[in-house]
């Protein structure tokens, strides 16, 4: 069984209710038609009936027993509308305003999520990804004591071992270009959070740099150092420690010689990136060099979950990325 079925069969045991926005697209209706014979999630697509039905026979995809939410019910428009007015008035929203924005189905989706009528939303075929995650921010807005939306890669390497069985977190590689040192933390907590859920173990946070323990001085270096710093005073129970060079981080001897003592070097199953230039080269190169499978990027640090897709992906992408927010969603009730 590999990683992406044990997500879905987890799943399956807590079957959460997840929306997808993009109905008239084609390999959104194949993804909720394969979501909804494996049973690992209840999914309903959200936009108008006739279009979505439309786009179904002319595709030949059964979607008979898959709900249609309708934004053009005038009930629910004016639950998400006014929902949006109170999270948005204190900026000069207007009530017109607002009930002309959730005319969007991505804003129409989310908003059901934040009325709990949903638990969450995944788009991002058709959207692009400025537009989908600003929709989450301003419906979902950010999780008590995170200041910034941020993303992770989980990373199924064959090297079973690094990190937990060969499968490491990596954040945050698509999302945030240049974290400040409190971003970073929230970052990593984050990615701490998602390890627990995602991967059942207790996460071990190696925030990662050129230098480890002082050998290289630099504001960069700095950054880092006071980041690990604000993850320890904000959150003690977190196993975290750095700076850390990669290999300082996962490979035992070299943390031990480089970093005696730490808790974590050496053994590190969540590895924070400084910045999106070091993290999506990182992603990238394992996942070329080392013939690793990248899964995400999955979006964290929402108050409820959303997630974001690649213009260019298969149902199958957006299936599985299906699983991973029922995933998030279970974990943020249980915690």
């Amino acid at each position: 069984m590999n990683i992406m079925e044990k997500f879905k069969k987890t799943a399956s045991e807590n079957v959460q209710h997840i929306l997808l926005p993009e109905g008239e697209d084609v390999r959104t209706l194949i993804a909720a038609k394969k979501v909804k014979d494996e049973g690992y999630a209840k999914v309903s697509l959200v936009g108008k009936p006739d279009k979505i039905m439309e786009v179904a026979k002319k595709e030949g995809i059964d979607i008979s027993g898959i709900e249609i939410i309708d934004t053009g019910d005038e009930k629910l428009r004016d639950r998400c509308a006014r929902i949006f007015y109170e999270r948005r008035k204190a900026k000069g929203i207007t009530l017109e305003e607002a009930y002309k924005q959730v005319e969007d189905p991505l804003y129409f989706a989310n908003l059901l999520v934040r009325d709990n009528l949903a638990d969450g939303t995944v788009a991002g075929a058709t959207n692009t990804t400025a537009h989908t995650v600003k929709s989450a921010i301003l419906c979902l807005g950010l999780k008590e004591g995170i200041s910034i939306i941020s993303s992770f890669f989980l990373m199924v390497t064959q090297k079973r071992e690094f990190g937990v069985d060969g499968t490491l977190i990596f954040a945050d590689c698509a999302v945030v270009p240049n974290p400040d040192s409190k971003q970073l933390a929230d970052i990593a907590i984050a990615t701490a959070e998602n390890c627990v859920a995602f991967l059942n173990v207790k996460p071990k946070v190696a925030m990662l740099s050129f230098s480890t323990k002082g050998s290289a001085k630099d504001p960069l270096v700095d950054k880092v150092v006071e980041a690990t710093e604000y993850v320890k005073s904000k959150r003690p129970d977190i196993l975290v420690d750095g700076e850390l060079q990669l290999d300082a981080a996962i490979i035992p001897k070299i943390g031990d010689k480089k970093a005696p003592g730490s808790p974590v070097a050496g053994k590190a199953n969540v590895l924070i990136f400084p910045d999106l230039n070091a993290g999506n080269i990182g992603y990238k190169l394992t996942q070329r060099l080392a013939d690793a499978e990248a899964i995400g990027p999955v979006l964290q640090g929402l108050d409820k979950p959303s997630n974001d897709l690649s213009r260019g992906c298969s149902a199958e992408d957006i299936a599985n990325v299906v699983a991973l927010t029922a995933l998030q969603s279970i974990f943020r009730k249980k915690s």
